[in-house]
């Protein structure tokens, strides 16, 4: 028998990220957070934990919109309850993804490089 490929874990995930796009998203409004947005969720094989990974639209105050997640956490994690039809909604842990930041950064170093295809 073919084992699944795509666990609950995924699929839970994969609903969370959906959720919490918009809960962050009021949130942010709400409370004058600096923007951000849910880029992943990550949710322990026991269901128990949830790292939600965001992105700031202004990295330098990515510090203060991570710090003013962590204080609305409770918040948020209740309205998510309400949202999803989970048994026990895991307690969410608010991580800055800065794949995006290092994204920019490679993208501007291989800019800058001196363009050597046009020498023979």
């Amino acid at each position: 028998m073919a084992q699944k490929s795509f666990h609950r874990t995924d699929r839970v995930s994969a609903q969370l990220r959906r959720e919490l796009g918009t809960l962050v998203r009021d949130a942010v409004s709400e409370h004058g957070l600096p923007s951000v947005s849910v880029s992943d969720v990550e949710v322990t094989r026991d269901m128990a934990h949830a790292k939600v990974f965001v992105t700031a639209l202004q990295p330098e105050r990515a510090a203060e919109a991570i710090k003013g997640l962590k204080a609305v956490a409770p918040e948020v994690r209740y309205r998510l309850a309400r949202a999803v039809n989970l048994r026990h909604v895991p307690e969410l842990h608010f991580h800055y993804d800065d794949s995006v930041d290092r994204g920019e950064r490679i993208e501007n170093l291989l800019r800058d490089l001196p363009d050597t295809s046009a020498e023979d």
